[in-house]
């Protein structure tokens, strides 16, 4: 197809609607009708020749057409706009809004009670989180950055490891006056340990120690398993069993005594945290103000721990 600079300004559009989730606010953004929009969406299919959503009076779904289409010409778009950006001077300012999908763990550890001071320094930014299972398609979904711990799974976004987090193995005093304390950690295949489920692989993550050179696999068992990092906690704190945490999560637990740090030799697998953001020259500058921030929490949690 040759080039047709209405194609263009229907995807302008198309990136509204969609980002926004309906004509009324798209129209609303881009200082139209809604009439206005909806034949600019028309025109766009008709000179595509396919669907690329299918709408109601109470909704609008994207066809896997539409869906593919926009998937392909989503990040031009964004390149386009990175590069106005960059000509007006606009990409050094933090401001706008940030949708960020965050880890379930990292908000309420690291960064709940921080985030006041980010806010301080970026007064014009407005920051929405969500939290999901898994890091879905980020530009299909209007996300523009996820913090997540565990190694990039998807190739098309770009990856920047943060920070490793420690792993530790505890459990409380109830516990052990109860079962004993494990002299090493083979002997945990003996004991109640709780499983943390890991979401990609569907079974519960393996438990590895690292003493120097010296490494050791321990396969465990134990009655309950968990997809949330603070229940897992809670049962732990309660004597239920034996756990593996992020030592950030049960630094005041060990100070105070109600956890027993079992294995201070050995350590778990280091945890990292990365950031990701799709693909683009020019990552916006609130992306990047917003990861450091994260960087900064984390480092500083590392250093009281």
């Amino acid at each position: 197809m040759p080039f047709d600079g209405r194609v263009l300004s229907g995807l302008g559009v198309l990136a509204a609607v969609i980002e926004c989730g309906s004509f009324v606010k798209a129209a609303e953004l881009i200082g139209m009708t809604d009439s206005g929009v909806s034949r600019a969406i028309g025109r766009l299919e008709s000179r595509l020749g396919v669907r690329l959503m299918d709408r109601t009076t109470r909704s609008l779904v994207l066809t896997d057409e539409g869906r593919r289409f926009y998937e392909e010409v989503k990040p031009h778009l964004d390149a386009i706009e990175s590069a106005a950006a960059l000509a007006s001077g606009a990409s050094s300012a933090v401001r706008g809004r940030l949708k960020v999908d965050i880890d379930p763990f990292f908000l309420p550890l690291v960064l709940a009670g921080q985030l006041g001071r980010f806010c301080e320094r970026y007064p014009d930014l407005v920051i929405e989180f969500v939290t999901r299972e898994h890091v879905g398609d980020l530009v299909a979904d209007g996300i523009d950055m996820a913090i997540r711990f565990g190694q990039p799974r998807l190739s098309t976004l770009v990856s920047r490891k943060l920070i490793e987090a420690p792993i530790l193995t505890v459990a409380s005093p109830h516990y052990l006056a109860r079962r004993g304390r494990p002299s090493h950690p083979s002997d945990l295949a003996k004991h109640s340990c709780l499983q943390f489920l890991d979401p990609h692989s569907g079974r519960p993550y393996e438990w590895e120690f690292i003493r120097g050179q010296e490494k050791v696999e321990v396969e465990t068992s134990g009655p309950l398993t968990f997809t949330d990092p603070k229940s897992l906690l809670a049962e732990c704190l309660s004597g239920t069993g034996v756990a593996q945490v992020i030592g950030w999560g049960a630094g005041a637990a060990l100070e105070n005594g109600e956890l027993i740090d079992l294995f201070p030799d050995w350590h778990g697998e280091q945890f990292p945290l990365f950031a990701f953001h799709p693909s683009r020259n020019h990552p916006p500058a609130k992306v990047g103000a917003f990861i450091d921030f994260c960087l900064e929490m984390a480092m500083e949690l590392q250093r009281r721990r």
